[in-house]
C-alpha cells in the first residue's frame, strides 16, 4: 500500500520552528530505538524518507513529514535515551511540550511500544503525559516479527496491564519487516482524518 506523494518538509530544533498550518496531524512518539523512523518508512511505502540511524537518541529535532498534501505526519524525538545529556534531555522535553501545547492543532497521537520489551517505566510516564492533555493514543506494538506467534496475545496482554488500559483501547501489532499491522494502522489513520468517510488519502 502506499501514498501518491510523501515528502519531508521541516525539521524543528526549535519552538519557533514548529508548524502550525491548519492540516491535521499524526504524531509519532515513542523510546528511542523502538521503531519509528522504520514504521513510518513502511507505512509510506518508501526505503529512506525517515532518516533510520544506529545511534538511539540521535533524532532531535520534530520531523515534519506532508502525506498527499492533506495531512502531517510528525515523527517526535525519542525519549529516555540514557547518553543523551541532561540538558539535551530538558531540550527534547521543552520542544515535544510546546508541540503538544498548540491548542490550534488537530493531532492524534500514535505511542508505540517495543512488543518484545514491553511497556516500560518511561513509556506509562509518555501514555500518562498523554492522557493528561487529553489526548488518547493509539497504541503500536513494534517488532511483533521479534514475538513468536503463540506468545503475542500475552505480549499484548502485558502491554495492556502495565498501561493500564482496557481490552476497549486498541493495540495495533506492527511488524516492518513483515508488513502486518500496515493495514490496520492506515485504517485507524483515516477514520482520524475522516470518521464519516470511507475514503482513504492513500493512493
Amino acid at each position: 500500500m502506499k501514498t501518491n506523494a510523501a515528502e519531508f518538509i521541516r525539521a524543528a530544533h526549535h519552538v519557533r520552528d514548529l508548524l502550525c498550518d491548519g492540516k491535521p496531524e499524526i504524531a509519532f512518539v515513542g523510546r528511542s530505538n523502538v521503531g519509528k523512523s522504520t514504521l513510518l518508512n513502511r507505512l509510506l511505502g518508501r526505503k529512506a524518507l525517515a532518516r533510520i540511524s544506529s545511534t538511539p537518541g540521535r533524532t532531535r529535532a520534530i520531523n515534519y513529514f506532508l502525506i498527499d498534501s492533506q495531512v502531517l505526519f510528525v515523527d517526535l524525538p525519542g525519549f529516555g535515551y540514557a547518553k543523551a545529556s541532561k540538558s539535551d534531555r530538558a531540550e527534547w522535553a521543552r520542544l515535544i511540550e510546546s508541540y503538544f501545547e498548540q491548542p490550534e492543532n488537530r493531532i492524534h497521537v500514535l505511542q508505540l511500544v517495543d512488543a518484545k520489551v514491553g511497556a516500560t517505566p518511561l513509556d506509562v510516564q509518555a501514555f500518562e503525559y498523554l492522557t493528561s492533555l487529553g489526548h488518547a493514543p493509539t497504541l503500536i506494538a513494534t517488532k511483533v516479527d521479534k514475538v513468536g506467534r503463540a506468545r503475542r496475545p500475552a505480549a499484548i496482554s502485558k502491554i495492556r496491564r502495565t498501561l493500564e488500559i482496557g481490552d476497549d483501547v486498541e493495540v495495533i501489532a506492527f511488524s516492518a519487516k513483515s508488513g502486518e499491522g500496515v493495514r490496520d494502522l492506515w485504517k485507524e489513520i483515516n477514520t482520524f482524518l475522516d470518521p464519516s468517510s470511507n475514503d482513504s488519502i492513500q493512493g
